[in-house]
């Protein structure tokens, strides 16, 4: 029996925390009687990929510290009375906030982060009639890099370099080969002959280096 107890205090642990995950990456904090909570809508936030930082906004409830309080009976029509203005190493942007249809007093502002790093976010406006200023910093955006695979830029530019360099070695090759024929040919035709088609090797070569370097 206390063995089964046991694994069901586990499972209750386990299942609590995989609820709270979310949340944890998740920043609270207040104004006036009121909760505010930034994130992002989806995670782990990547460079260049279109994302959103949701907005919750709630009343506090009495008797409770910040870290006690939970979102619940969430503030409704701040869409046009809120802004928020996201900002990375000097430059700024002003987004407007869209509601959640679903979930009152939750909004979400859209942006596709082009830099990695730590963004801040201000809130500004006004919640029912308190002035809201508040300087909240989301999760890390991550480089790209951190879910690509495999490197295609890396692989075509290297395989770009090593067809380059055997062009060139063909190339010299075939000046090689005519600079030869010129001195063995003298007044023979055939000689001369072996001279053109040189010539045209070295000419079709060069035209296709060009091509590819363009």
């Amino acid at each position: 029996m206390n063995a089964i107890i046991s694994v069901m205090l586990v499972l209750s642990v386990v299942i609590s925390l995989g609820f709270a995950g979310p949340a944890l990456a998740h920043t609270v904090d207040s104004v006036g009687s009121y909760r505010v909570e930034i994130g992002w809508m989806n995670e782990p936030v990547v460079s260049n990929e279109t994302n959103a930082i949701e907005l919750y906004v709630s009343p506090l409830k009495s008797g409770l510290e910040l870290e006690e309080q939970i979102f619940e009976n969430g503030v409704a029509d701040l869409e046009d009375t809120i802004k928020l203005e996201l900002l990375l190493k000097g430059e700024k942007i002003i987004l407007p906030l869209s509601k959640d249809h679903n979930i009152v007093g939750k909004y979400y502002a859209f942006v596709n982060p082009t830099s990695s790093g730590f963004y801040q976010a201000n809130v500004k406006g006004v919640i029912v009639d308190t002035p809201i200023s508040l300087s909240m910093h989301p999760p890390k955006v991550n480089d790209r890099t951190f879910i690509e695979f495999p490197h295609p830029a890396d692989i075509t530019l290297t395989q770009v370099i090593e067809g380059h360099t055997a062009l060139i070695a063909s190339v010299h090759d075939l000046s090689e080969s005519v600079d030869a024929l010129e001195q063995s040919a003298q007044d023979s035709t055939v000689g001369y002959a072996g001279i053109g088609v040189g010539a045209i090797g070295i000419a079709a070569a060069t035209i296709a280096l060009v091509r590819s370097r363009k």
